[in-house]
C-alpha cells in the first residue's frame, strides 16, 4: 500500500511566509502610532508639543543605548544625526502640533500622503521607479483615509496644515534615507532606533525647555501617556519599523503607514464614535490599498507564460 509523505515546503513558500511575518511585525509600528492622536488629546497637557516630543524621544533613546551599549562610528555619527532629525526631532513636534491644531481626521489625511511622497523621493534618491500599480493604490489609500476621517466639522488651520505636511515630508525623507544607507555591519534595528531617538531627543531638549517649558501639571494620566508613547510608540515601534524598512521594498513598507489613521479610527470607535456608510467604504478602501501594495501587479496571461517558461529553463527543462 502506497504511503503518502508530506512534501517539504519549497523555497518560494518559505520566502512568502517570512515576508508575511516581516510585514506583520512592521505593521505594528504604524498601528502603535495610530494611538498618538487619542493619547495627545485625552491624556497629555495641551500646548506643549515640543515637550511631548522630547518625552517620547529622549528617555526611549537612552534606554535603547543602555540596552545595546553601541555608539555610532565614523560617518554614522552624522548619518544617525540626520536620520534622528528627520524621523524624530522634526517629526514629533510637528506631529503633536498638527494633532493639537487640527481635527484628528485632517491630520491623519495629511499623514496618509506619505506613501506618495516616499514614492517620489525614491525616484530621486534610490533610482527606484514605483509601478503604476503602487502609485494607483497610494492615491486610493489617501482617498480611503479621507473618506474615513474627514467630515463637515473638519477645519483647516494654516499652521496645523503646514505642521502636518512638514512632519509627513520629514518622515518620508527618513524612510528613503534609511533604505539608502541601511545599517552598519553588526548593528541591529534596536541600536539604530536608540541612536535616532537619542539624536532627535537631544535636538528637542533645548527647544522644548526654551519654548514650551515644563507643563505646570503632569498628572498620572499624562505620565501613562508619555510612557506609552515612549515605549510602544517609540523604542519598540521604531525598532520594528527600521527592521522592516531594511527587509521590505520601500514601495511595500511605506503604505503600511496607512494603518496609523485606521487604528486612530478604531480607537475613536472605542471612545463612542461611529462610522457612516461612506466612512466604512473608505476604511475598506484604505485597508485594501495597504494590502495591495504588498504585492506586485498581476501579470497578464502572456507574462505569466513567459515567467513560467523562464522558471522551467532555470530548472533545465526543455520548452516545447
Amino acid at each position: 500500500m502506497e504511503t503518502l509523505t508530506e512534501r517539504p515546503p519549497g523555497p518560494a513558500r518559505t520566502v512568502s511566509a517570512q515576508r508575511a511575518v516581516t510585514v506583520a511585525l512592521t505593521a505594528l509600528a504604524p498601528a502603535a502610532w495610530g494611538t498618538t492622536y487619542a493619547v495627545t488629546t485625552e491624556l497629555l497637557p495641551p500646548g506643549h508639543p515640543l515637550f511631548a516630543g522630547l518625552m517620547r524621544a529622549l528617555p526611549a533613546g537612552l534606554v535603547g543605548l543602555a540596552l545595546t551599549r553601541v555608539l555610532p562610528r565614523g560617518d554614522w555619527w552624522w548619518k544617525a544625526a540626520v536620520l534622528g532629525v528627520l524621523n524624530i526631532g522634526a517629526l514629533f513636534p510637528l506631529l503633536f502640533l498638527a494633532a493639537e491644531r487640527l481635527p484628528g481626521g485632517v491630520a491623519a489625511t495629511l499623514s496618509a500622503t506619505q506613501p506618495l511622497l516616499v514614492a517620489g523621493l525614491a525616484i530621486a534618491v534610490l533610482h527606484d521607479r514605483p509601478t503604476a500599480w503602487r502609485w494607483s493604490w497610494g492615491v486610493l489609500g489617501v482617498l480611503g483615509v479621507g473618506l474615513v476621517v474627514l467630515g463637515p466639522q473638519a477645519r483647516l488651520d494654516a499652521v496645523g496644515v503646514l505642521a502636518g505636511l512638514g512632519g509627513t515630508a520629514a518622515m518620508a525623507g527618513g524612510v528613503v534615507l534609511t533604505k539608502r544607507w541601511g545599517r552598519p555591519a553588526g548593528v541591529g534595528p534596536l541600536t539604530l532606533a536608540g541612536w535616532q531617538l537619542t539624536a532627535g531627543g537631544l535636538l528637542l531638549l533645548p527647544l522644548a525647555l526654551a519654548i514650551d517649558g515644563v507643563p505646570q501639571r503632569i498628572d498620572a494620566g499624562a505620565v501613562g501617556g508619555y510612557l506609552w508613547l515612549g515605549s510602544m510608540g517609540g523604542l519598540i515601534a521604531y525598532t520594528l519599523w527600521f527592521r522592516g524598512i531594511g527587509r521590505l521594498p520601500v514601495g511595500a513598507s511605506a503604505p503600511l503607514v496607512l494603518l496609523s489613521p485606521l487604528v486612530a479610527t478604531v480607537v475613536g470607535l472605542g471612545l463612542g464614535e461611529s462610522l457612516s456608510l461612506p466612512q466604512s467604504f473608505g476604511f475598506v478602501l484604505a485597508l485594501a490599498a495597504l494590502l495591495a501594495a504588498q504585492f506586485n501587479a498581476p501579470l497578464p496571461r502572456a507574462g505569466i507564460a513567459h515567467a513560467g517558461h523562464a522558471e522551467r529553463r532555470a530548472r533545465g527543462e526543455r520548452i516545447p
